[in-house]
């Protein structure tokens, strides 16, 4: 229509923006804990809210995984920000490394479940994603400045690095020990012989 005007999106209540923080608190932490198979209900009954208030926010389940998917990257990328310019830089890699593994755990059920359903899962990260990379850059390149880390490792080795310790991490399973002696395995390589 001529002169008709996109109204912009009226702001969310109070309560609603509660309720709906409040469903993505509950869903990372029951998917996260429990897998992406835990059904709608419970997370609608865990958060303290009806399965109706779930759907008028997140219409579907894949909707309230791409979600929590994107919310935890974009708090991975906001801490990897900090780390860049709040450490020394052989500490922050190191210190982004373990993060970066740590809270990969799990993130491959999210990816294949989102998948599944048909979701463009790299179009729906890209934002976040790009961020991750970008600042993980900037720690490798001020790590090996220092001389923390090997000067021939790139980039993409880094990243098939990280993609194959955080699976070996959910092989492993809950075992602080172990983890740990993964990580000292690992840094040690990543330091200049």
């Amino acid at each position: 229509m001529v002169g008709d005007t996109q109204r912009p999106p009226r702001p969310m209540r109070a309560d609603a923006a509660r309720n709906r923080a409040r469903l993505l608190d509950v869903a990372t932490e029951v998917f996260t804990t429990r897998g992406v198979g835990v059904p709608t209900e419970e997370i609608a009954r865990a958060a303290g809210v009806g399965v109706g208030t779930l759907f008028r926010h997140f219409p579907t389940k894949e909707a309230l995984l791409e979600a929590v998917m994107v919310r935890r990257l974009e708090t991975l990328a906001a801490r990897t920000k900090r780390l860049t310019t709040g450490s020394a830089p052989a500490e922050a890699f190191f210190d982004c490394f373990r993060l970066l593994v740590e809270q990969s755990v799990g993130k491959s059920d999210f990816v294949e479940a989102l998948a599944a359903a048909g979701v463009d899962v790299r179009s729906a990260l890209r934002e976040s994603s790009t961020a991750i990379r970008d600042r993980l850059g900037e720690l490798l390149t001020g790590a090996q400045r220092a001389g923390a880390v090997r000067p021939e490792l790139s980039l993409p080795e880094l990243l098939a690095l990280l993609a194959g310790i955080g699976r070996a991490m959910e092989q492993l399973g809950a075992d602080p020990a172990g983890q740990e002696r993964i990580f000292e395995v690992v840094f040690a390589g990543l330091r200049p012989h």
